[in-house]
């Protein structure tokens, strides 16, 4: 009799359990980072500083990708660098013709420069910033295209590109070549006039 019971009650795995969500994951929220209309024209891996003025210390901002973006439609360039993991914006701002990398003392693989508008964090502040590459070969690539990106820039707006450190110290060299040139011909000219005396001096000392 009991085994005619059991196997009328239904087993609990037979049972069949339905649970509807209590929300529904259908739709997909689309992150931006206003990125999506920018072209990549550099893209290096570094470390970047900013100095506090109040310590008068440098200090970390993160480790990363630092990037060139030129927008697609204006073709300004801006600079961007997220941190890994997190990809938190430690640095953002559209490079201008006044910023002048500096090398900083005592690394030939890192720039210092200064940045009026910084939007890493709101509201944008003034900052002087610091970054440290993997080695001299790839900060003097960044330097390249830190550069080129101030030209491209400038030229939207109508004026002239800077003179680089490198085209100053040409353009002393050249001025005082040239200087040295016009003393030589000066000299020449001075010694042709002062034979061309002596020979005018043979001739009046000669008895007609």
């Amino acid at each position: 009799m009991s085994d005619n019971v059991s196997a009328l009650v239904p087993r609990e795995e037979e049972v069949d359990v339905h649970f509807e969500p209590v929300i529904k994951l259908t739709e997909q929220v689309e992150t931006k980072t206003h990125e999506e209309d920018e072209d990549v024209l550099f893209k290096m891996r570094a470390k970047l500083f900013r100095f506090d003025s109040a310590s008068t210390e440098w200090k970390e901002r993160g480790t990363g990708d630092v990037r060139l973006l030129s927008h697609k439609e204006t073709k300004k360039v801006r600079l961007v660098m997220r941190r890994d993991k997190t990809l938190k914006v430690c640095a953002n701002h559209v490079i201008t013709g006044d910023m002048r990398l500096q090398p900083n003392v005592g690394s030939d693989r890192s720039w210092v420069w200064k940045v009026a508008a910084d939007y890493a964090e709101q509201p944008p502040t003034a900052e002087t910033l610091a970054i440290r590459f993997a080695n001299p070969e790839n900060a003097a690539l960044f330097k390249a295209a830190f550069e080129d990106a101030q030209k491209t820039n400038l030229a939207l707006s109508g004026k002239a590109a800077p003179a680089s450190e490198d085209t100053k110290e040409e353009k002393a060299e050249e001025k005082k070549e040239e200087e040295k040139k016009e003393d030589s011909e000066k000299k020449d000219e001075t010694k042709e006039e002062e034979k061309k005396a002596k020979e005018e001096e043979k001739k009046d000392d000669k008895p007609e």
